[in-house]
């Protein structure tokens, strides 16, 4: 459900994903143009983009609700650079993310968060391999 993302996002606890993404959730993000699918995956994804996005300066200052479904604008800044953005959230019956789409502007956002996003992954991937 809802309030866990914001849970997690509050308290920056990247070990409540396992419990709040359900195994074949599916990330559309606005860097790769192919979805991330699978927990393991979106999980590793979504630990980047809190790592890059999520800083003291990150808030949600809108949302739209549905029964199953959320889209929460955010605006953070990084480097002296404004990101505004949207996370839409779709989770199933049993509470568990299923699917997240995140949208990003302007252009110079989303050029800094795939460098730095680039840079976590590359390193999450060479961590898994030792």
């Amino acid at each position: 459900m809802l309030s866990n993302w914001h849970e997690m996002v509050k308290t920056r606890d990247i070990n409540m994903l396992p419990k709040i993404l359900a195994d074949n959730v599916i990330l559309h993000s606005p860097i790769i143009h192919r979805p991330v699918e699978g927990k393991k995956m979106v999980g590793m994804y979504l630990t980047a983009a809190l790592h890059t996005f999520a800083n003291k300066a990150f808030t949600y200052d809108r949302e739209f609700l549905c029964k199953n479904g959320a889209v929460l604008e955010f605006s953070t800044e990084i480097d002296g650079i404004f990101v505004n953005g949207i996370d839409m959230i779709t989770w199933n019956d049993s509470g568990e993310i299923i699917d997240f789409k995140v949208m990003v502007r302007p252009l110079k956002a989303i050029n800094l968060i795939n460098e730095r996003m680039t840079a976590l992954l590359e390193k999450y991937k060479a961590q898994q391999q030792v």
